[in-house]
């Protein structure tokens, strides 16, 4: 497996940053529970972020790496659909709850293809409306234009998780050097990403 390098170390500590600043200032306008979600999902990053700092790149094999990574697109889509479509919060937030019991389900009890298509399901649905939200919101004017940007963020994640599931499935899309030498990186753009359009939306 590849070896973490000091320029990866330095990449996810600058999103672990990023992350903390996040969680300080909050996002402005949102219910409790959106800045609970908004707050879970950048306490993971900066948690996730830590812990491959220490621990290397063989904290991704953990099977409760998926797990509380799920965490980071279904909280911060549960945020998004509470402070810009609050009639969906209930339902959406069945979907996330139910979603999360199925990866950790299918995770430690049937491994294998049920379990990563679930993940992929999950996290498809979660992506796909951390992507589309913030543009459709911020061409209606509904935002301010930089606000695009936590899609931008999301598309970013999106392609992470996507790299991260076919690995896991044992049918990588790239090697899997490849992958964890562009993962630092992605994360710090995606949470730059979410950082810069929440402060200029």
């Amino acid at each position: 497996m590849k070896q973490i390098s000091i320029l990866d170390r330095i990449l996810l500590l600058a999103t672990g940053l990023l992350a903390a600043y996040q969680i300080i200032v909050g996002v402005e306008g949102a219910s409790t529970l959106a800045q609970t979600s908004f707050t879970i999902t950048f306490g993971v990053l900066l948690v996730a972020g830590l812990l491959l700092i220490i621990l290397g790149f063989e904290a991704l094999d953990s099977p409760v790496v998926v797990i509380v990574s799920t965490l980071i697109p279904l909280s911060l889509s549960i945020g998004l659909v509470t402070k810009y479509f609050a009639e969906f919060t209930i339902p959406y937030l069945i979907f996330a709850i139910v979603g999360l019991l199925a990866i950790i389900i299918t995770r430690y009890k049937t491994p294998g293809k049920a379990a990563v298509m679930v993940l992929m399901v999950v996290h498809g649905i979660s992506g796909l409306l951390i992507f589309s939200l913030p543009i459709v919101l911020a061409l209606r004017g509904v935002t301010n234009g930089g606000f695009a940007l936590v899609g931008v963020g999301g598309g970013l994640i999106g392609i992470g998780g996507m790299l991260l599931s076919f690995l896991k499935a044992g049918k990588p899309i790239l090697s899997r050097d490849i992958i964890l030498t562009v993962l630092p990186g992605l994360l710090l753009l995606m949470t730059a990403a979410f950082v810069a359009g929440f402060a200029l939306g």
